[in-house]
């Protein structure tokens, strides 16, 4: 009798903690979009932003408003010194319900995001160089000659930067960004090559590559507090693979991009080279969970440049989940043809719809990507199919909000202690 009944409350503490433990757990929907929200000179999106009834900014908030994320990762939204073209956005849009699409359901709930950080960029931010080697070195903004001079290719400084919009407490004081990293200093380095001298590495002048950034916009490690649990964002937009030629520079410098963060949640040695902008060496800290999010501009089935996401994606160090799919990707991969046609990677993991005929076709290039350490529940693509009323946000060429489409994973992510009070948080970019 003395045993069964010390059974039984063994029982009911075993299903106490149970209970606690569950009760523990955080799903939290992280998610990455590429909204494509850019202008032609410094301080034109602000403008229209501020005016609270730009269209493409509707469609975009109203996107966001349906699936709801957590914290977001938005790529190619300007960065300027104040953080305003972010601020505006949320304010103006994201706070505001919408209801482009008309759907039976009624508008979107407004959503609100208390943290968020707006990061300083590459792109636009002038060499001094000539680095297209057209012979001249173009210092005036608002050109494709001065974008291609530029340590980013970008037309004014902050065009197409990124923010991180959070619930929950971003940790400041701990962000780590990569902005200054010098492509040369990373081991075994694919610096690009002059095909036409015998000389190897030598696209790049000695004193151009002396102060070549890897970055094409930044590397940021944002630790986002979930009570007693930090979860490190690691987002970044590595340059687009292509628009070079024989020496693949653009090819080259992604694949790096995206080899920076396999080697940064790699084992300590691997990550020795790696220094911040402050200075300070090595990469994430052993045990610590981490989402690596963001348009890396890298599919591992088609288009250029597959090398570069296939080796993030084989690091033992994330973890291996069913991608992010969507009904209206495969069908507009069917509808669309041409390139499409031939690709080999599952259509409806598509996220991105670029041209399709000469190519490359529609594309897998936006990822949500946790530790291994972490669990995934539910995860999509938001790209309805074209009888859906939502599909109006989405479109076809020329798309009302963007190219890319918002992916997104609901994480699970433990917690002793579920509270939101992180530390030493600040409530805007500043």
């Amino acid at each position: 009798m003395k045993l069964g009944t010390c059974t039984s409350a063994s029982l009911v503490f075993m299903l106490l903690i149970s209970a606690c433990a569950s009760a523990a757990e955080r799903t939290l929907r992280i998610a990455t979009f590429n909204v494509s929200l850019y202008g032609e000179r410094s301080g034109e999106v602000l403008s229209r932003l501020r005016e609270g009834d730009d269209s493409q900014a509707r469609h975009l908030a109203e996107i966001i408003q349906r699936v709801r994320p957590d914290v977001l990762l938005l790529n190619e939204i300007d960065n300027d010194p104040a953080g305003e073209t972010v601020q505006a956005f949320c304010e103006k849009y994201l706070a505001v319900p919408q209801h482009i699409s008309q759907a039976p359901s009624g508008p979107a709930e407004p959503i609100a995001y208390a943290y968020w950080y707006s990061a300083p960029s590459n792109t636009g931010k002038h060499s001094g160089f000539d680095l297209n080697r057209d012979g001249r070195v173009e210092m005036t903004p608002g050109s494709d000659a001065f974008a291609a001079d530029c340590w980013g290719y970008g037309q004014y400084e902050g065009q197409y930067a990124l923010a991180v919009l959070s619930k929950f407490p971003i940790d400041r004081d701990a962000i780590r960004t990569f902005q200054s990293f010098r492509w040369k200093d990373m081991p075994a380095a694919m610096v690009p090559d002059d095909p036409t001298t015998p000389a190897p590495a030598d696209w790049y002048r000695a004193n151009e590559l002396k102060e070549f950034p890897l970055s094409s916009k930044n590397h940021c490690d944002v630790p986002v507090v979930l009570g007693d649990r930090v979860t490190h964002l690691l987002v970044s937009h590595p340059t687009p693979p292509i628009f070079d030629g024989d020496e693949d520079r653009n090819g080259r410098r992604n694949h790096d991009e995206i080899r920076l963060w396999k080697d940064y949640v790699g084992p300590a040695n691997r990550a020795a080279y790696i220094y911040d902008d402050q200075g300070k060496r090595g990469g994430l800290a052993h045990g610590e969970s981490f989402i690596i999010l963001g348009d890396l501009n890298s599919d591992p089935h088609d288009g250029d440049g597959p090398t570069g996401i296939r080796q993030l994606l084989a690091s033992p160090r994330v973890l291996e989940y069913a991608p992010p799919a969507s009904a209206g990707a495969a069908e507009q991969s069917r509808l669309q043809g041409d390139a499409n046609a031939n690709h080999r990677g599952d259509p409806s993991n598509d996220t991105c719809d670029p041209a399709d005929s000469p190519g490359p076709g529609n594309l897998r290039i936006d990822y949500v990507l946790p530790s291994a350490d972490l669990a995934v529940g539910d995860s999509g693509v938001f790209w309805p199919t074209s009888d859906d009323p939502m599909f109006r946000l989405v479109g076809v060429h020329p798309f009302p909000s963007s190219d890319h489409r918002l992916v997104w994973v609901d994480v699970i992510i433990a917690s002793n202690e579920p509270s939101t009070n992180g530390g030493r948080a600040e409530r805007s970019n500043r």
